[in-house]
């Protein structure tokens, strides 16, 4: 099927310009200024941006965590990405302890199958490293997973020693993987948490103050020190604080190989939320915990000077209810995670670019372009051109949408953003050439969506 988009602005991150895209069955066949070919569908965007589908390299989809299970499945999760713009995300397949790592591929391939409306692909979580599981990393590039990730929290549940993580990014480097971190000091949080338990101090705000920025800060900048001396390129997931975002932009101004994320969550919640009366603070839940305005504010510096390279979700959603409540009596029970998959861009949209922080570039940039090139994706993904994988938005810049959890599509019951009215949102959704969502419908076919074996190359931007 050939479907023409007549008259939008396409936006890229290396530029825009008043262009002509075609879709032929899967790929982007043309881009140019007017086309008059024949096609199955023609679309007027006029007034209109033309952008890449978004990807978010950062999701928990159906994870046991916690002693219950995130919310969104591969199914209502890839749905609710798609209304809202993203078209492909990599989600983390955790290894059970100890086990081989192809035992986790395989089992989030079964969570996945029949169930996926967008591509996707995953990551690979090592929670215990063995010569065994040493040796297995080889074969991870035949299997299409081209990246890892190392806990340095969550003691005793996913968190590594020293050792094991720079063996393994000494081991990832030789292969061509990319090192994925989370980066909170794990003993220091095992410290604190016992003491404010201690002292009687159980509601969700301690679980900020036992996860201090400092804790953060450090761990970023050890595992930027071992990605010095290893060589090893490393990405630092949901990075959350100015403290950590100076051990980032320090690193890579001597030349290391690092590159760092944020999440929405960090740009517009506030460790004030976490203690929001009658346990509504559990609601904002993450680890790392959400900071301050000061903050906020660094993060957006980091977003517009370059050195935090892609806005992800870390979409791991809980429902308030039975699941959030289970840490009524004690915040470590509290399942940690945030919703956030459909309101990614938009957000971003509405402050970055209506609200003059972001160009429209830069936007896509984060969302789209830099995600592709830096996790093996790119040019198939991550930019209108022809021969790329037909993943197109029609962005509406002009039309208003306000974010509840009434009308999302996320499967949770309740919004980081309730009430928030944003402007600029997607009309039209393709994925692979696939229509997805036309305003506000979904169009798509369950389980159409493909999984994406990943590039060796990654350009840690």
């Amino acid at each position: 099927m050939k479907t023409l988009i007549k008259g939008g602005k396409v936006v890229n991150a290396d530029g825009s310009r008043m262009a002509d895209v075609l879709l032929d069955g899967e790929h982007i066949a043309k881009v140019a200024e007017s086309l008059d070919t024949p096609a199955d569908r023609v679309i007027d965007a006029s007034g209109k941006l033309v952008i890449p589908g978004g990807i978010d390299v950062h999701t928990h989809f159906d994870l046991p965590f916690g002693g219950t299970v995130s919310s969104d499945n591969f199914d209502t999760g890839q749905k609710a990405a798609a209304f809202g713009g993203t078209t492909c995300h990599i989600d983390f397949a955790i290894q059970i302890s100890g086990r081989p790592l192809k035992e986790a591929i395989d089992l989030w391939h079964q969570k996945a199958d029949g169930k996926a409306t967008i591509d996707y692909g995953f990551h690979l979580a090592i929670t215990e490293m063995n010569d065994s599981v040493m040796n297995e990393l080889a074969t991870l590039p035949d299997l299409g997973v081209t990246s890892l990730k190392l806990f340095m929290a969550y003691k005793n549940v996913f968190m590594v020693d020293d050792e094991t993580l720079f063996r393994t990014m000494m081991a990832a480097r030789d292969i061509g993987l990319l090192t994925c971190v989370h980066a909170e000091n794990g003993d220091v949080i095992d410290v604190l948490v016992a003491q404010l338990l201690a002292e009687g101090k159980t509601d969700p705000v301690y679980h900020g103050k036992s996860r201090p920025h400092w804790a953060e800060a450090e761990a970023t900048g050890r595992a930027a020190a071992f990605a010095a001396i290893s060589g090893a390129p490393l990405y630092v997931v949901h990075l959350t604080c100015a403290s950590a975002l100076d051990q980032v932009r320090m690193a890579r101004a001597k030349g290391v190989k690092v590159a760092a994320e944020t999440c929405p969550q960090y740009l517009f919640t506030t460790e004030e939320d976490l203690a929001r009366p009658n346990f509504e603070g559990a609601k904002y839940v993450c680890s790392p915990p959400v900071r301050t305005e000061a903050d906020q504010a660094a993060l957006w510096g980091g977003l517009t000077d370059g050195n935090l390279a892609c806005v992800s979700t870390d979409h791991c959603s809980f429902n308030f209810k039975d699941q959030k409540e289970l840490g009524r009596d004690d915040f470590t029970k509290i399942p940690n995670g945030l919703p956030g998959i459909e309101d990614r861009m938009m957000v971003l949209y509405h402050y970055g670019v209506t609200g003059s922080k972001l160009s429209p570039e830069r936007w896509v940039e984060l969302c789209a372009t830099n995600p592709a090139k830096i996790f093996g994706l790119y040019p198939r993904k991550g930019t209108i051109a022809e021969g790329a994988d037909g993943d197109v938005v029609v962005w509406d810049p002009a039309k208003e949408h306000t974010i509840s959890a009434k009308t999302h599509h996320m499967n949770v019951d309740y919004n980081l953003f309730e009430g928030l009215k944003v402007k600029g949102v997607p009309s039209i959704v393709f994925s692979a050439g696939r229509l997805l969502v036309e305003d506000g419908e979904f169009k798509g076919e369950t389980g159409a969506g493909r999984f994406i074996k990943r590039d060796l190359i990654h350009d840690v931007v």
